[in-house]
């Protein structure tokens, strides 16, 4: 018997242990970026650096505010093209697809998150682009090349689209038949009780799987880089050209690190990446617990 417990209070803090080193690579990964983006931080200001506009690393001049917005537009259209899409089809598979016709969608969705990334991308280059250049953009611009943050953002919606799909259909399939049988026998119909008594239920889930989804768009690189048009300017539509901050790094990162701060530059736009995908998931744990609270009380 004190064999067996000491087995086992060895294996709880064995996995405390383990628990604390896997958190800890997350402190280990920020100090690691702002060590290596300190030269920049200490010639320019955190406030310069993220408000100012002007990128001219041959002048000393580094602001990351394009790179920010570009992140965030690309990011926030992915995301407001995926989830009505991914919400209706999961809706699809879990409550009215067949065996067969499901059999079918949910590996052929399942397939989609293997494709490469820069397969999504020369997608983009051949379809995306000129569907905006010649169909899209003329009847809203003048004129537009097609590679905007618009194409970036179509690019990164299928590109999360199986990850929220998945996600939503397990967090559907855990709903109670009870309660739906519950709802039905009350006089509901199947929409109505998807609407009162499946979405409510599944609200926490299917917000978790926005926060998943958004924390991997954040990252995108390839694909989106492709699209893009890669300028250094603020976006003011979604026509306009955007330069993420993903795509910055994977531009730059191993030339003209030759001149001063580049390479602390690029540091500073993945610490900045960092940050941002980090208080965009504390904000989204605030407001998954208290929703959580709310629906439980």
């Amino acid at each position: 018997m004190q064999l067996r417990i000491l087995k086992d209070k060895i294996l709880s803090k064995l996995m405390l242990v383990l628990t604390l080193a896997s958190v800890s690579l997350l402190l280990i990964i920020g100090i690691g970026l702002y060590l290596h983006s300190a030269p920049i931080i200490e010639k320019s200001s955190w406030g310069t650096l993220v408000t100012s506009s002007v990128w001219k690393p041959l002048r000393g001049l580094f602001g990351f505010f394009p790179f920010i917005m570009g992140t965030l537009w690309v990011t926030g259209i992915a995301i407001i093209i995926a989830l009505p899409l991914c919400l209706l089809t999961a809706l699809f598979i879990t409550e009215y697809a067949q065996g067969g016709l499901k059999r079918i969608l949910v590996p052929f969705v399942n397939l989609l998150s293997g494709i490469p990334p820069v397969i999504f991308g020369v997608w983009g280059v051949l379809f995306i682009i000129p569907l905006i250049q010649n169909h899209i953009a003329p009847h809203f611009v003048e004129f537009s090349t097609g590679y905007s943050v618009l194409a970036g953002g179509i690019v990164l919606a299928v590109m999360i689209f199986p990850l929220i799909v998945s996600i939503v259909s397990e967090v559907l399939n855990t709903i109670p038949q009870e309660l739906k049988d519950a709802s039905l026998s009350l006089g509901a119909n199947k929409w109505e009780t998807i609407k009162k008594v499946i979405l409510r239920k599944a609200l926490p889930g299917i917000i978790a799987a926005v926060v998943l989804a958004v924390s991997r768009a954040f990252g995108e690189t390839i694909a989106v880089l492709m699209v893009c048009g890669n300028n250094a300017v603020v976006p003011h539509s979604v026509f306009d050209a955007g330069y993420p901050l993903p795509a910055l790094i994977a531009n730059n990162y191993g030339e003209m690190l030759s001149i001063p701060l580049y390479d602390s530059a690029l540091m500073f736009a993945a610490l900045l990446l960092f940050i941002i995908i980090l208080l965009f998931n504390i904000i989204s744990r605030v407001i998954l617990s208290r929703l959580e609270r709310k629906l439980a009380s």
